[in-house]
């Protein structure tokens, strides 16, 4: 199946999602992969999981050599027609609360209330305790 310049939507590429015909989308462009499946070096599961998408991020997270992109070109057969790939929606993780380094939590001020006043309460005892002049005998 030579590249004659084709264009397909994303739906008739994600038609073919087997291990015996496998068409994969990358960088706008549609690759039947079905001949190197089973050479593919991460196995033909990583590149199964990628149909029916567009697959240009996976592909390059994995950083592949130059050797694996010229490969690429037996396996082209047509364009991807933009409009039918969904755009990407970038995530926005939830706003977490400002956090202050120099504040101290407020159980911590609460324990600090409660014992410092008794530590120097008994602090107070125990010097009493052995400042106290003996009684006469």
């Amino acid at each position: 199946m030579g590249g004659d310049g084709k264009v397909f939507t994303l739906a008739e590429v994600a038609e073919h999602n087997t291990s015996k015909d496998c068409w994969l989308v990358v960088d706008g462009k549609v690759y039947d992969v079905t001949k190197f499946l089973e050479d593919h070096p991460g196995g033909d599961e990583v590149l199964l999981s990628a149909t029916g998408k567009d697959a240009t991020d996976d592909f390059e997270d994995v950083g592949h050599s130059s050797t694996a992109k010229a490969m690429m070109d037996e396996f082209y057969v047509g364009d991807i027609d933009s409009s039918s790939i969904p755009t990407k929606t970038t995530y926005t993780p939830p706003k977490q609360p400002h956090y202050n380094q120099d504040k101290t939590p407020e159980f911590i001020i609460k324990l600090l209330q409660f014992l410092v006043p008794l530590i120097i309460l008994g602090l107070a005892v125990v010097v009493r305790y052995y400042t106290k002049s003996a009684p006469p005998a």
